[in-house]
């Protein structure tokens, strides 16, 4: 029950960054996403009747703070999270390189899917030249928040096949 309530807490703490305490301070382009993050975290460090359920659950929930297209986000950390289970098994996943990479990795391959599919599906003119220039101050930040959650002590703990 422990790792539950923490896991719960640790959620509660990113979604009020994320949608309340960082738009505050923060331009729009220079945001970052932290559900992606927890959910690199998620799919690096537990077992995948955790993760994948937790990464879909993130995604939605990003889709429900964005208001935007519903089940977006929930598809692109679906994707995301697929190609990194199955690459993750052949890393090491506790290094903290390893970790900022992959986060990295995440934030480009989310937006790919993500600027994929409203290709296909909306009819948005100016899309692509609008999303571009977002993308390398979205990609860094996401990148910087990465390696200082890296470096916390409990990350470079050994993971926890069995919960949070």
């Amino acid at each position: 029950m422990r790792p539950f309530i923490k896991g719960l807490l640790i959620l509660l703490a990113v979604v009020t960054l994320q949608a309340s305490v960082l738009p505050y301070y923060l331009e729009p382009a220079f945001i970052p996403d932290l559900l992606l993050i927890l959910m690199v975290y998620l799919t690096l460090r537990t077992s995948i009747s955790t993760s994948l359920p937790s990464a879909y659950g993130l995604g939605l929930l990003k889709d429900c703070l964005s208001g935007m297209y519903l089940g977006l986000n929930g598809f692109s950390f679906l994707v995301v999270y697929l190609v990194l289970k199955s690459v993750s098994e052949r890393l090491y996943v506790q290094s903290c390189l390893l970790f900022v990479l992959a986060v990295s990795a995440a934030t480009a391959g989310s937006l790919a899917v993500n600027l994929v599919l409203l290709l296909v599906f909306s009819q948005s003119p100016g899309l692509v030249t609008s999303a571009m220039h977002l993308i390398i101050p979205h990609l860094l930040m996401n990148a910087f928040v990465a390696s200082l959650v890296a470096f916390v002590p409990e990350c470079n703990a050994p993971p926890n096949r069995t919960a949070l």
